[in-house]
């Protein structure tokens, strides 16, 4: 089964996601620790999206849809903001984060490192990236 949200570019709007992702993964085999670092990834895509990609403009959304296949679960984000390649992102060294003591960046490296599989595409205005994550059979 496919769920599917349209969520507007606000900041504010992204406790309607983690309900949504909540409702959703509560019926996955994944552990409570795992759900909530699934949804802590897809949270930080969307934010990055909502404030880098469409500057918080309340007119704009991302659709976000879940699905649950055999033995994986396959969440979709796309839009029609400013391109942001997930997978070609430099993720910087920590040590030289926290030397910088520069803020933001460190997001992308909790989402490559929660999620199993990463894949982003983009045509035209639309972009998609894709974040897979494998399921343990109950």
């Amino acid at each position: 089964m496919k769920h599917e949200l349209k969520l507007y570019c606000e900041t504010s709007r992204l406790s309607d996601l983690r309900i949504f992702l909540n409702k959703i993964l509560q019926e996955t085999s994944l552990s409570e620790i795992e759900q909530h670092q699934v949804t802590l990834a897809v949270d930080e895509v969307c934010a990055n999206l909502i404030i880098h990609s469409h500057g918080c403009n309340s007119k704009e959304f991302i659709q976000i849809s879940v699905e649950k296949e055999v033995g994986l679960l396959k969440i979709e984000i796309t839009d029609q903001g400013d391109a942001f390649n997930i997978i070609e992102y430099n993720v910087p060294e920590i040590n030289q984060v926290k030397k910088t003591k520069r803020k933001g960046g460190l997001g992308i490296i909790l989402v490559k490192r929660i999620m199993d599989k990463i894949e982003f595409e983009s045509s035209g205005l639309q972009n998609t990236c894709r974040l897979f994550k494998n399921l343990k059979s109950k």
